[in-house]
């Protein structure tokens, strides 16, 4: 086994390709983020950075290159966060600019394209948007939803996995943060030990 250490010190700028290196670490589900383009045909664009921001009021986060088309369409009018199922590869290769050789399947039941056979669907609409550096955070408020039993494609360390098995369980149903537990519904204020 190989193992790289990269130590900086203080005052020296952060390498950006140890820094994508450390951050592909962290294993990501992989989305598309569609909307309409101004001409009224479909835009996506694959996004590895998304989160999930609040229940109340319910808002999603999708993190876009600055530049990239999606995020000058999404200021202004609703976009979808399909999460890619692990059989969408071509789909998701598609929108990372690898053209499909095969059509793909969209939904326009709304004014919000969708592509069909994702693991999830979250519609939102705009609600902010913020500097994130050479990228854009925007911030979607979920008006609508759809989750099916296909397992969701993951991304670690540049690369696309299945999402395998269980680790040990279920931890979450355990773990003292847990919302079964009542510790998020019951905190009024948070406390540092």
């Amino acid at each position: 086994m190989t193992e790289t250490s990269t130590a900086l010190t203080d005052g020296q700028p952060i390498d950006s390709k140890s820094l994508r290196n450390a951050f592909g670490k962290f294993a990501t589900g992989v989305t598309v983020v569609t909307c309409q383009a101004p001409d009224g045909k479909p835009h996506g664009a694959t996004v590895n950075a998304f989160t999930a921001v609040s229940l109340d009021p319910p808002l999603a986060q999708v993190t876009l290159i600055r530049g990239n088309k999606a995020s000058e369409y999404l200021a202004d009018r609703p976009f979808a966060i399909n999460i890619m199922a692990d059989d969408q590869l071509t789909t998701c290769l598609n929108f990372a600019g690898k053209p499909s050789k095969e059509p793909l399947q969209w939904r326009c039941a709304s004014e919000i394209p969708v592509l069909d056979g994702n693991a999830a669907t979250v519609e939102c609409r705009p609600w902010k948007i913020y500097d994130g550096g050479d990228h854009l955070i925007v911030i979607g408020e979920v008006i609508a939803l759809e989750v099916s039993d296909k397992d969701p494609l993951v991304f670690i360390s540049g690369k696309f996995h299945h999402s395998g098995t269980l680790h040990g369980g279920a931890p979450w149903e355990a773990s003292g943060d847990s919302i079964a537990h009542g510790w998020f519904e019951g905190s009024s204020s948070f406390k540092s030990f």
